[in-house]
């Protein structure tokens, strides 16, 4: 049974958070997963790949009323937890690395039903084919073939276009916080796309937007007001360039506290949007 822990622990990690959007909640799952395998009959894990992806699944779908509900009274929007994915990879890290969606897709995912998105993400994350999908989930394949293609109409992505985030570089980062300290707004606004979208998590815990900002002019506004001190955060800041949900994203400190975790997405070169997480629950594994 350790053998299958050490073996199968990541990918299923892995599915159980883009399920989710936790990191907590999917470590309960693969968890729970793995005390509920000590009593399955060794014939039964003939193909223990698919019998785990399965129990890890079916423990997500049934753990979405109560996410539903606690997000029903969250305060503010609810972003999902981001989590540090080091460069320098171990190879639990690896598959991790391989099989994990942009955060701005697992924001996305959220339009979708516990369903749908079980369909997205053995497909497109991890990369099953669809029969093996229909055994997963007890469904027939034309029907997840058609689960597939709603989630994939809600999510705004062609049938032909590839689920693959626009990659942010580290000097686009760079000249992107060169531009806030310099508070050079000019540049700053070039760096925004019209319609670029900031969104804050705080949960009600700390300081943050309880409703997302809107418009080049006032994402620009807001960053350069945060970078400065502003009203968002009091001492002095350090803003460390981290590999979060496999890109390039962007942690601020205070001291030894962790204040905020930046996620961004671009296209065609510009920010698009930028998720800042800072509910401290959230922080935990950045």
């Amino acid at each position: 049974m350790e053998k299958l822990y050490d073996q199968y622990k990541p990918l299923l990690f892995t599915l159980a958070y883009q399920l989710t959007g936790s990191a907590a909640d999917a470590e309960d799952a693969v968890q729970d997963v793995f005390v509920k395998v000590f009593d399955v009959q060794p014939e039964r894990l003939e193909e223990p790949k698919a019998y785990l992806c399965k129990m890890v699944t079916n423990h997500c779908l049934n753990l979405h009323k109560s996410a539903r509900r606690r997000r029903e009274v969250y305060v503010g929007p609810w972003l999902p937890e981001p989590i540090r994915t080091p460069e320098a990879e171990t190879l639990e890290m690896t598959v991790v690395h391989r099989d994990l969606l942009s955060y701005a897709m697992l924001v996305l995912l959220e339009r979708l039903t516990p369903t749908e998105r079980s369909v997205f993400v053995l497909r497109e994350a991890l990369g099953f084919d669809y029969p093996d999908i229909a055994q997963l989930l007890g469904k027939r394949e034309a029907n997840c073939r058609k689960l597939m293609s709603r989630a994939r109409s809600k999510l705004g992505i062609s049938e032909e276009e590839r689920v693959e985030a626009e990659a942010v570089e580290l000097e686009w980062v760079s000249r992107f916080l060169t531009s806030l300290e310099l508070g050079d707004v000019e540049h700053v606004l070039a760096l925004l796309t019209e319609d670029v979208m900031l969104v804050s998590d705080g949960g009600g815990k700390v300081i943050a937007f309880k409703q997302p900002i809107q418009t080049r002019e006032h994402v620009a506004r807001v960053l350069l007001e945060g970078f400065q001190g502003g009203h968002i955060y009091q001492g002095k800041l350090l803003f460390e360039v981290a590999s979060l949900n496999g890109q390039t994203g962007i942690v601020i400190r205070s001291g030894d506290e962790t204040l905020a975790a930046i996620c961004i997405q671009l296209r065609r070169g510009k920010l698009a949007n930028m998720y800042v997480v800072r509910n401290p629950d959230k922080l935990i594994r950045v």
